[in-house]
């Protein structure tokens, strides 16, 4: 999985609106929709929903990822979102979220899903990269620190 493949300019936000987890999820996905990454928008809104139902995507260090699986995309697609103050997302370290990763993946193939995970989480594991995401001043700078380029 490549994350330049994944996550383009325009699906990047540096100070989404909305402060509960719900209307973060749903601005994640409109920065898709609106980029022209989903045919689908309400088949893929329904899917991360349904999923953080089950369990939230809050992680640790700031860091959420809700995600979902639709056939109404062919390949993995992500949208990414800032809010440098920091919400509550249920995350597993009780600390806010300010770093929000949305991927939508086809329904029948997990291995992107798993391999942009695992790219990912290794790029966001170093609490230098978190802060210098979180401080970006533009979505090409936000883009560069997300897929180093």
């Amino acid at each position: 999985m490549n994350i330049r493949k994944a996550i383009t300019k325009e699906a990047l936000s540096l100070s989404l609106n909305a402060r509960d987890k719900n209307g973060i999820i749903e601005e994640l996905v409109d920065l898709l929709d609106h980029s022209g990454r989903i045919a689908d928008r309400k088949a893929v809104l329904k899917c991360v929903l349904e999923r953080e139902k089950k369990m939230s995507t809050g992680m640790h260090n700031g860091l959420a990822i809700p995600h979902g699986k639709t056939d109404t995309v062919e390949g993995l697609v992500a949208s990414v979102g800032l809010i440098p103050e920091g919400v509550d997302f249920q995350c597993m370290d009780q600390q806010p979220a300010k770093i929000f990763i949305l991927t939508v993946s086809p329904a029948n193939r997990a291995g992107p899903h798993i391999q942009f995970l695992a790219e990912i989480s290794r790029l966001l594991n170093r609490a230098d990269v978190r802060r210098r995401i979180v401080e970006a001043d533009s979505l090409d700078e936000l883009h560069a620190l997300l897929t180093g380029e």
